[in-house]
């Protein structure tokens, strides 16, 4: 079971950009249900599609993923579609940013490929320490609840990447069950303030707690 997330989307990057070309409507929802930002934060970026959501409600926009695959792909979409991001390779549990910076921030499609509980809630607290008080941030993950799984409790898997010419790619996934993923932001720093599933993810709005 692959554990080295960053190195499986250097390997992939390129082809999963193509496929991503839009903002997830949860996360436009959010974002555009928010007061304009001073500074906002996309940890897991990818390649920079709600980076560039938040630019456009945010005086300045950082985003941070561990590939730095990923974000070349990034700066290459901000350099096409004219936008402005800060762009930094970093881990979602030690994020490599200062204490209450970020009034707004999204962590979405992410915090499932930590590879143990530990570290996803150590990213839980990270968020939390670089939120300000009064900041909100939209954290998601893939849960139990989508049609393709027939289990109810939380587990690990890995998800094939299927590349041009047919290579594949493991990517390794912590699938939550939406109670444990519940759990997880009620043992972080964090404090819950809306929750819901979507298209077979947990979402959860939350602030520094």
């Amino acid at each position: 079971m692959t554990r080295n997330v960053h190195e499986t989307y250097d390997r992939i990057a390129r082809h999963f950009s193509q496929t991503r070309e839009y903002a997830w409507p949860e996360v436009e929802a959010f974002v555009s249900d928010a007061e304009s930002a001073t500074r906002a934060l996309d940890i897991g970026c990818g390649n920079g599609r709600h980076t560039e959501l938040l630019a456009g409600h945010a005086d300045a926009a950082v985003g941070v993923d561990a590939s730095r695959g990923l974000l070349d792909e990034a700066a290459a979409r901000a350099t096409d579609r004219g936008f402005d991001a800060t762009l930094v390779q970093g881990d979602a549990a030690r994020l490599p940013v200062r204490d209450d910076t970020f009034d707004l921030a999204v962590y979405v499609a992410t915090i499932h490929h930590l590879p143990t509980r530990d570290a996803r809630r150590a990213s839980l607290d990270e968020l939390a320490r670089v939120l300000t008080d009064g900041g909100r941030a939209l954290v998601s993950a893939w849960s139990t609840a989508h049609s393709k799984f027939d289990r109810t409790d939380g587990f690990d898997t890995t998800v094939d990447w299927t590349l041009p010419g047919g290579d594949t790619v493991p990517r390794f996934y912590h699938i939550y069950a939406p109670d444990e993923f519940r759990a997880d932001i009620d043992a972080s720093a964090l404090s819950l303030v809306d929750f819901e599933l979507s298209s077979g993810n947990c979402y959860a709005t939350v602030t520094k707690g």
